[in-house]
C-alpha cells in the first residue's frame, strides 16, 4: 500500500507541476556576435542534455530538478522521429515520447529548452531516429537534395514547430522554447554527397527558417551554415572554436562529457577535472553558449540502442547517472565552476571581447574588464605536468596543471577546475568505482552485501528452431534483412534444404575433413543451426563467416538466424547500410567443389513465436502454455523464462542483476527493458588515470575484464510492490535462478578539503553588478545522501593531516581529537551537511604551522532503518 501511495502522490505532483499557459512572461531571443540575448540581455547559458524517452515521466520533474541545482539554465533534448512517427502517417506522443509535457516541465521549472528536432540525431539511438518505413519511400536517399527526403524531413519538422506553437511553448509566447536545432553534424558528412549535400544543407536551413518559429535555428559542426543560421561546435574541447561570422555568438551544443559503450568493450571515464577545464576554457575564450552532452543519459529502453552494438544503459558518465542519482564529484564540482562562471557573468556580457594576457609559457589570462566596476579573469595554466605560480595585476596565483582558476572581481579566486572540494559517492551496484583523486588510489567497487535471487521457481517456454508460424514465405535467394523485418523484430530466420550424396559423406569421411559454411559479409549476429541443431555463431560488422558443420547423406535443412543488435546511427547513406547478410553463401570441402546455396529456394520466417505471442505481457501470461523449470534441468537454447518476484521496500532506484544469463531480451509487467548481452571487456587498457592533458574515449576506461554491462535499470513506476511479472529470452544455454535485484543508492560519501581551499561560493555576493567577497568566510565541506536516506554512521573522521583516499582514509601524524565527534554532531541524522574547515570549527589549531586538511567517509542508509553509529 505504501509503494503504491508513494507513485500516486508522485503522479499528483507530476500533474500539478505541469501548468498550462505561459511558463514566463513572453520575451524575444536574438543574438549578436557576443551571444544568446534573451529579453534583451545578452546571458552566458549552461545546458544540459536530458533525453525524455530515455527516462519515465514520472522521473522527469526530479532529472530537471537536478539539472536546475546544479547551476543549469537550459534543458537540451533532441526530438526521436522514429519514436513518435513509428508508422507513417501514425504519431505518437504518449508516455515517454510525450513531449509536450516535457517540455512544458521544463518551462514550469523556471529552465529554458533547446529543441534539436534534427529530424536526423544521432545520438546512438536505433537508426539515428530516421523511421524504418523511410527507407521505403520509392526513390528516396537520405540526407541529400533528394525530393522524397525533403518532402518527407519537411513534413516532420514542420509537424513538431507547429506543435509547439500550438501548445504556446516557444519563448515569445511565454514558452521556454529559446533555440532550435536543424540537421546534426552534417558537415562532417557533407563531402560525402558532392554538390548536392551542399545544396541540401542550404535547403534544409531554408526550410527551418522559413517556418516562422519566432527564435534562432543552428547547426553544429557545420562551418559553412548560412548567415542566418548559427554554426556550432561538438567535441570534448570547443576553446578554439569560431564561428563563420563575427555576427555569431561563440557555441558548444554538445560538450562530450562522457561516451557510449559497446557490448565487449571497457566502460569509458571522463575525468571530472578535465570537463571542468575544458567549460572554463571555453567562457575564458569568448564562448557564450556550453550543453553537456549528456547531464543525463538515462537508459535505451526496448530496441531503441543504436549501434550497431551500442549497449542498453546510456549512463554516458554523465554528472546525473543512469537510474537520476547524483554523480558525485562530477555534479557538484561541475555545479561549483557554473556558480563561478554566472559570478563572472556581468563583466562577460559587458564587453566584445577580452584582454589577452600572456603570463608564461603555457600560462594565458583572459580578462573582461568594462569601463566601470565591472572585472573577471580566468587565469589557465595549459601545461600538462607542472603547477606554476604566476604574477596578475601585481598578485601571485599559484595554478596546477592543465587547470584555470576563475577570478569574478580579477582579485580572489573562487574556483580552480583542478582543485575538487565536492564528495564523492559510490553506489552500491554500478560503476561509480573510478579513482576521483588526484592519488589516483582506485575505490572499492561497492557490491550488494547479500545475494538476493528475485525466485526460486521459474516456467519456461521452448522457442521453435526456424518456421514457427503459416506467416512464413519463400524467396529464391538472399533476401536483405530490413527489408524483411521492417525492424518489427531483431530476428530473421532464414532456412533452405541441402541435398548430400554418399560419395560427399564417404570424401569427408576418408580425408577427416568437414565441410564448411562461408558467408561472405554479415552483420550484426548469426546463429547456425543444420537439422535443428545447434552448430556455431558469429559477431561483427560486415564480416566474414566461415563455420564447420556436420551433415548427413540425404536432405539437410540449414537454418540461420540473423540478428540486428541496434541499427547503424552515424555516417552517411544510412539507407544504404542494411542488415543481414552480403555476396555469396557456399558449402566448400565438397567433392565436387563447392555449392553454391546463395539461390536456392529459402523459407522466411521473421521474428520469434514468443514475441509474436506477447507472452511478456501480463495481459498474455496467462494464455501461454508454460512449464515449470526443475532446478536441476539442462539448459537450452533459445528459451523464454517467466516467474514473479517483489521488490526491495522503499522508493529507491531498482537493478537487475543478469550477470549470470548470457545474451536476450528482458520485460518486466510488461515493460520492454532492452537488450542484454553479458560480455566481457578485454582484460588490458584500465590504466592508471590522470586528467591531465587532451582526453580522449580510450584514455581512463574502467571495467577491465568485466562484463560491460551486467546491471539493468527497472524504472520504479513500472513496478508494484508484489507480484511483479519478469520475462526473459535467453539465446544461450544459461537457466535464470541466480537472477538478482537490488536497490541501487549510495551507501558510501567521501570527502577530502583543506584550509587553504577557497571559500564557499554563496560568500560571493553581486549588487548592482558589483561582486564582493566575504573574506572572513572558511572553505566548507557539503555532504549530502540520495532524497530517502541519511547519514547514518561515520567511517572515518579526520581534522588535520590525514592521508589516503577515500574508503582508504588514516589518520596523520596531525588530528584533531575531537573531529569524530563535531562531524557526527553536524551530519548523523540528517541528509545533508555542511562542515567549516577551520581551526575554531574543530577546537583549536592541532598543528600550528601545517595546512590542516578535514578528511571524512560517511555511510548512507534508507531514513526508515538509519541508526547512528561512529567508527574512528
Amino acid at each position: 500500500m505504501e509503494f503504491k501511495l508513494q507513485w500516486g502522490l508522485l503522479a499528483l505532483i507530476l500533474q500539478s507541476l505541469i501548468v498550462a499557459g505561459e511558463c514566463f512572461t513572453p520575451f524575444n531571443v536574438t543574438y549578436d556576435g557576443r551571444a544568446i540575448i534573451v529579453g534583451g540581455e545578452r546571458r552566458m547559458l549552461i545546458s544540459g542534455g536530458i533525453h525524455y524517452p530515455r527516462a519515465t515521466p514520472q522521473t522527469w520533474p526530479d532529472l530537471i530538478s537536478k539539472g536546475k541545482e546544479g547551476g543549469l539554465d537550459v534543458i537540451e533534448t533532441y526530438v526521436f522521429w522514429n519514436g513518435h512517427e513509428p508508422v507513417k502517417g501514425q504519431y505518437n506522443f504518449e508516455g515517454r515520447y510525450d513531449l509536450v509535457k516535457f517540455v512544458k516541465l521544463v518551462g514550469s521549472s523556471g529552465l529554458y529548452l533547446f529543441l534539436r528536432i534534427g529530424p536526423y540525431v544521432c545520438a546512438e539511438w536505433n537508426f539515428g531516429g530516421f523511421p524504418v518505413w523511410l527507407r521505403d519511400v520509392p526513390g528516396i536517399e537520405f540526407r541529400t537534395d533528394n525530393t522524397p527526403f525533403k518532402e518527407e524531413m519537411q513534413r516532420f519538422v514542420k509537424k513538431i514547430v507547429d506543435l509547439m506553437r500550438e501548445e504556446s511553448l516557444f519563448s515569445w509566447q511565454g514558452g521556454p522554447i529559446i533555440m532550435l536545432q536543424i540537421e546534426n553534424e552534417y558537415g562532417n558528412i557533407q563531402n560525402s554527397y558532392g554538390s548536392k549535400g551542399k545544396d541540401y544543407m542550404r535547403w534544409a536551413a531554408e526550410m527551418a527558417v522559413g517556418l516562422d518559429a519566432g527564435v534562432p535555428w543552428v547547426m553544429c559542426q557545420q562551418t559553412d551554415a548560412p548567415d542566418y543560421i548559427i554554426d556550432t561546435c561538438n567535441g570534448y574541447y570547443c576553446d578554439s572554436f569560431k564561428p563563420n561570422s563575427n555576427k555569431k555568438p561563440k557555441m558548444w551544443t554538445e560538450n562530450w562529457d562522457g561516451w557510449y559503450t559497446i557490448w565487449g568493450d571497457r566502460v569509458p571515464h571522463h575525468p571530472t577535472e578535465d570537463i571542468a577545464f575544458a567549460v572554463a576554457r571555453f567562457f575564458q575564450r569568448g564562448g557564450s553558449f556550453q550543453n553537456y552532452y549528456m547531464y543525463f543519459g538515462g537508459t535505451n529502453f526496448g530496441r531503441t540502442s543504436g549501434g550497431p552494438n551500442y549497449i542498453t544503459s546510456y549512463d554516458y558518465d554523465a554528472p546525473i547517472d543512469e537510474y537520476g542519482l547524483l554523480r558525485q564529484p562530477k555534479w557538484g564540482h561541475l555545479k561549483d565552476l557554473h556558480a563561478a562562471i554566472k559570478l563572472c557573468e556581468p563583466a562577460l556580457v559587458a564587453v566584445d571581447s577580452p584582454q589577452y594576457i600572456k603570463l608564461g609559457p603555457k600560462q594565458e589570462a583572459h580578462v573582461y574588464r568594462d569601463n566601470g566596476s565591472k572585472c573577471s579573469a580566468f587565469l589557465a595554466n595549459i601545461d600538462e605536468h607542472n603547477s606554476v605560480t604566476v604574477n596578475f595585476l601585481k598578485h601571485a596565483y599559484t595554478l596546477p596543471p592543465w587547470s584555470v582558476s576563475i577570478l569574478p572581481d580579477c582579485r580572489n579566486v573562487a574556483f580552480n577546475t583542478a582543485k575538487i572540494g565536492a564528495q564523492t559517492s559510490i553506489k552500491t551496484v554500478g560503476l561509480d568505482a573510478a579513482s576521483y583523486f588526484n592519488d589516483h588510489v582506485p575505490l572499492k567497487l561497492m557490491a550488494p552485501y547479500e545475494v538476493d535471487y528475485i525466485s526460486k521457481t521459474w516456467n519456461h517456454f521452448k522457442e521453435p528452431i526456424g518456421v514457427w508460424s503459416d506467416s512464413n514465405f519463400t524467396y529464391q535467394g538472399i533476401l536483405e534483412h530490413l527489408n524483411v523485418t521492417k525492424d518489427q523484430s531483431d530476428y530473421l530466420w532464414y532456412t533452405t534444404r541441402i541435398y548430400i550424396s554418399d560419395e560427399d559423406i564417404s570424401f569427408w569421411e576418408q580425408n577427416q575433413a568437414s565441410p564448411v559454411l562461408t558467408i561472405d559479409s554479415m552483420r550484426d549476429l548469426v546463429y547456425i543451426f543444420v537439422n535443428g541443431q545447434f552448430t556455431g555463431s558469429a559477431k561483427g560488422k560486415w564480416v566474414k563467416v566461415i563455420q564447420p558443420v556436420k551433415l548427413i547423406q540425404g536432405y539437410n535443412d540449414v537454418t540461420l538466424l540473423s540478428q540486428t543488435v541496434g541499427l547503424q546511427n552515424y555516417g552517411a547513406f544510412l539507407e544504404k547500410d542494411g542488415a543481414g547478410f552480403r555476396g555469396q553463401m557456399k558449402l566448400t570441402g565438397c567433392k565436387n567443389g563447392d555449392i553454391n546455396i546463395t539461390e536456392n529456394t529459402w523459407i522466411y520466417q521473421v521474428g520469434l513465436k514468443g514475441e509474436f505471442l506477447k507472452i511478456y505481457a501480463v495481459d498474455k501470461n496467462g494464455t501461454t502454455e508454460w512449464t515449470e523449470l526443475p532446478s536441476d534441468a539442462i539448459a537450452t537454447r533459445f528459451s523464454w523464462y517467466q516467474t514473479y518476484f517483489d521488490v526491495p521496500d522503499g522508493s529507491d532506484p531498482v537493478a537487475l542483476d543478469l550477470s549470470s544469463m548470457g545474451k536476450g531480451q528482458v520485460w518486466v509487467n510488461g515493460h520492454h527493458l532492452g537488450r542484454y548481452w553479458i560480455l566481457n571487456a578485454p582484460k588490458d587498457g584500465c590504466q592508471t588515470c590522470d586528467y591531465r592533458g587532451a582526453y580522449d574515449s580510450d584514455k581512463c576506461v574502467t571495467n577491465c575484464g568485466l562484463p560491460t554491462q551486467s546491471w539493468y535499470h527497472i524504472p520504479r513506476s513500472w513496478l508494484q510492490a508484489l507480484d511483479n511479472l519478469i520475462v526473459i529470452f535467453e539465446e544461450t544455454e544459461k537457466k535464470p535462478f541466480e537472477i538478482s535485484i537490488k536497490s541501487h543508492i549510495t551507501e558510501t560519501i567521501c570527502a577530502q578539503v583543506s584550509e587553504n581551499h577557497y571559500p564557499p561560493l554563496h560568500a560571493w555576493k553581486i549588487n548592482n553588478g558589483t561582486i564582493s567577497l566575504n573574506q572572513t568566510a572558511a572553505p566548507e565541506m557539503h555532504m549530502r545522501c540520495d532524497d530517502g536516506n541519511t547519514i547514518s554512521s561515520i567511517k572515518f573522521a579526520s581534522y588535520g593531516t590525514p592521508k589516503g583516499s577515500c574508503q582508504d582514509f588514516s589518520r596523520g601524524n596531525c588530528h584533531a581529537p575531537d573531529s569524530i565527534s563535531i562531524v557526527s554532531q553536524a551530519c548523523i541524522g540528517k541528509q545533508s551537511c555542511s562542515i567549516s574547515i577551520s581551526n575554531a570549527a574543530f577546537g583549536g589549531d592541532p598543528c600550528r604551522g601545517v595546512v590542516k586538511t578535514l578528511s571524512v567517509e560517511m555511510k548512507c542508509s534508507s531514513s526508515s532503518s538509519s541508526s547512528s553509529s561512529q567508527m574512528i
